[in-house]
């Protein structure tokens, strides 16, 4: 009797469950064979429901895959390339700064020098130790500018070529690169990083290692 009465409520509960009021069935053609068969859309959902129901059927989008996507098409348009070190934590705020300013302009294309991935054929030849020595930056034509030269360059296609408009003229230009000259020899020191030579047998040391065990590579 227990189990009969057990399917007694079971059937009564599942009849309620799809049990509708004749005017809801009327409204929404629910028929009492099929209650999910409908003719009309469905009403209007709070906006709660509607924007589950959408997440589950959209493909969400990473607004930051598509703003990368999108630095990547700008780059392809580059007017000038910097040549920065990435292990210099001085160095990378300016180069964080540029970058910050090129997302408007596009015309910067940021190499590092310090990626196991830098190719001197890809960048008129220049060295991994030339380019450690001093700034370096490659204009669209392939014009190789150095020093303040190349810093004047990089600001001014980003909008800031007042910072450095008054070394275009002698002798401040003198004076300006002299002072440079002065930075770019004690930088690595300045830093807290070993001598330009330690750094350039380390990464030969590395690239060795890297020939070797062919880890590097993969």
């Amino acid at each position: 009797m227990a189990f009969r009465g057990a399917i007694s409520v079971g059937r009564q509960a599942n009849t309620s469950l799809f049990s509708l009021p004749r005017s809801l069935r009327t409204a929404y053609n629910v028929s009492a064979s099929n209650p999910f068969h409908r003719s009309t859309p469905f009403p209007h959902y709070p906006y709660g429901v509607k924007f589950s129901i959408r997440a589950i059927n959209q493909t969400a989008v990473d607004p930051l895959a598509s703003n990368k996507g999108t630095q990547e098409e700008l780059s392809e348009n580059w007017k000038i390339k910097m040549l920065y070190d990435g292990e210099c934590p001085l160095c990378m705020k300016e180069v964080n700064m540029l970058r910050e300013r090129n997302e408007k302009y596009g015309s910067i294309k940021f190499v590092d020098i310090s990626s196991d991935e830098y190719s001197p054929e890809d960048n008129q030849g220049l060295d991994y130790k030339t380019v450690m020595g001093r700034i370096h930056a490659i204009l669209s034509d392939g014009t190789v500018v150095r020093d303040v030269e190349a810093f004047r360059r990089l600001y001014e296609v980003v909008g800031l070529g007042w910072v450095y408009a008054i070394t275009k003229y002698e002798p401040i230009a003198s004076i300006a690169d002299a002072i440079y000259g002065v930075w770019a020899k004690y930088r690595l020191q300045i830093t807290g990083r070993p001598p330009l030579e330690a750094v350039l047998e380390a990464r030969r040391k590395k690239e060795e290692d890297c020939d070797d065990s062919k880890v590097c590579k993969m």
